[in-house]
């Protein structure tokens, strides 16, 4: 017999007097106010006073429009267990994305902690609350389905490690000190593919948003925004939006769209916070309506306070090219404060395979690690056992897919572009809506390209090395052969730069992308490359490794 009790009730005085009488009363509940609207709305809550707490939301003009109540006790409930099943559902629903919810999040931390059988009620016991749910319609898909989903991973609702706590925290008492202050202030969080950046500044964003709907926060009523020059997690972003009570979709932009915007308005911005900023532009581009020298620049200059999220590893783009003088010159420019993340928190891998990783995009090649149990690093000689891995693996967890280096000629055009044809014959991808392309269960059977997947997690990856990264047997080491790349538009010519910085810049642009395809996967990274030198070459340093 289960131990979980579920209960529906109206939303109404005479309904919440009587939980006195119940198994409810004076026991650790969660419990979800809720409407059925054409948008519906929902708050998520937990409570050891149950009657007391629902009576105060009665009085809320926010929630007694709420008509329906779902309470939620088990037998073996304690406060850390209530609290967990709460945060759980509040990152399910955001990742469903049905209800507009009504929680805001600044008046405690989320901050992931252990107590004494957790994977109880943070697997088990929620599980049987969703299929409840399910059954009362109150939500539709599954918890799996869920969970792959990109909104779900960055909710701004999910438990933050302790290391993520600290620097939020950090950062809002930055925000507190200096917004008042005459001046531009500049904050930097920097950190390697995989340290829980998005994630952060999914919750910094959220929190701040709440703080500027309190009338005794010293942010209320600041006009902020967030900004990322990556259209796929723009629309991540703006989807998770329409969950949430105070994240509008207006103040999520491109950064080329703010700075126009700003221009325009003659307005100045209290807190803007930047995803990605390593994409910025360093130069101008008439293209996509820049007109100036440096976007992270002119952002500083149209805001109080701007919090950047910055990894010069994954730059991509000769237009968006940073080096490290560059950086220092803008962070110097503004006495930035530098803070960074140093946990990875994306892959199950242990150091050795992280630093194998590492040292291939540093041209090094190194034997394959000895094979773990929590993460899978595989070498493939054959394209299509490599696809049919990654196909068996999208079968038994889901978000499995392949991508490639920008080897392979691919046009936004519409018509249907191959990836390495006599090889892995796959094409390029086409989905373009509002969710992500990894989402789409038609994606298995193409090919991503680093303009799909940057920031973003995948179970599995499957990385397809291209042309462009040989083997050179003289030096040991990888071969960057910058003329097979594809990507003509990563390497579009600047005057600022000499040749010789132009040509390095290229090398780094390719490595750069291995860096950000290679550390997708949360559980696993199988490889194959079209190059038959590399291919040989990886083979021998895989005899203590696996290979297929």
């Amino acid at each position: 017999m289960s131990e979980l009790f579920i209960e529906k009730r109206d939303f109404m005085t005479d309904q919440i007097q009587s939980l006195r009488t119940t198994v409810f009363h004076n026991q650790p509940i969660v419990y979800i106010l809720y409407d059925e609207k054409k948008r519906p709305s929902a708050y998520i809550g937990q409570s050891v006073q149950a009657s007391r707490r629902l009576k105060d939301h009665l009085k809320d003009p926010k929630k007694n429009k709420l008509t329906n109540t779902i309470l939620i006790g088990h037998e073996r409930f304690h406060q850390s267990a209530s609290y967990n099943i709460e945060t759980n559902l509040i990152n399910y629903f955001i990742a469903e994305n049905r209800f507009q919810l009504k929680n805001v999040s600044q008046t405690r931390s989320r901050e992931m902690h252990h107590y004494y059988q957790k994977d109880f009620y943070n697997e088990n016991v929620f599980e049987e609350v969703w299929k409840q749910l399910q059954q009362e319609k109150i939500v539709t898909n599954s918890i799996e389905a869920l969970r792959n989903r990109d909104i779900y991973k960055l909710s701004p609702y999910k438990e933050l490690s302790p290391q993520q706590v600290e620097i939020k925290n950090e950062i809002l008492s930055f925000c507190k000190e200096r917004i008042k202050q005459s001046g531009s202030h500049v904050i930097s969080i920097e950190g390697d593919a995989g340290t829980g950046k998005s994630v952060l500044l999914s919750s910094l964003f959220n929190t701040i948003q709440d703080l500027s709907n309190d009338m005794e926060s010293i942010l209320n009523k600041k006009n902020n925004y967030l900004l990322v020059n990556h259209a796929e997690m723009l629309k991540t972003y703006q989807n998770i939006a329409k969950s949430l009570p105070n994240l509008k979709k207006k103040q999520i932009m491109r950064p080329t769209t703010f700075i126009n915007q700003m221009t325009k308005s003659g307005e100045m911005a209290d807190i803007v916070l930047i995803d990605e900023a390593h994409l910025l532009l360093t130069k101008e581009d008439k293209y996509n309506n820049f007109h100036y020298q440096n976007q992270l620049d002119e952002i500083i200059k149209r805001s109080k306070i701007t919090i950047v999220i910055f990894d010069p590893k994954q730059v991509l783009k000769i237009k968006s090219y940073w080096n490290e003088k560059l950086l220092e010159e803008i962070t110097n420019k503004y006495h930035a404060k530098i803070v960074k993340l140093t946990e990875q928190m994306r892959m199950n891998a242990d150091s050795d395979t992280l630093n194998w990783i590492n040292q291939f995009v540093a041209k090094r090649l190194l034997p394959l690690p000895i094979e773990q149990d929590s993460f899978e690093l595989k070498i493939f000689e054959e394209p299509n056992k490599f696809k049919t891995a990654i196909q068996q693996k999208d079968d038994e967890v889901g978000l499995s897919r392949i991508v490639s280096t920008f080897d392979f000629l691919h046009k936004k055009d519409g018509a249907a572009y191959i990836v390495d044809e006599g090889g892995i014959n796959m094409p390029w991808n086409f989905t373009n809506d509002k969710w992500t392309w990894a989402e789409h269960a038609d994606s298995i059977r193409e090919v991503g390209s680093i303009y799909t997947v940057q920031g973003f997690d995948l179970n599995y990856v499957g990385v397809i090395l291209g042309p462009s990264i040989s083997y050179d047997e003289e030096k040991d080491e990888l071969l960057i052969d910058t003329s097979n790349y594809k990507d003509t538009g990563a390497f579009t010519s600047r005057s600022d730069m000499s040749l010789e910085e132009i040509k390095q810049a290229k090398e780094k642009i390719i490595l750069n992308s291995i860096n950000v395809l290679m550390k997708r996967g949360i559980h696993g990274l199988y490889i194959y490359a079209t190059d038959e030198k590399l291919r040989r070459k990886l083979h021998e340093l895989n005899e203590g490794g696996k290979y297929d």
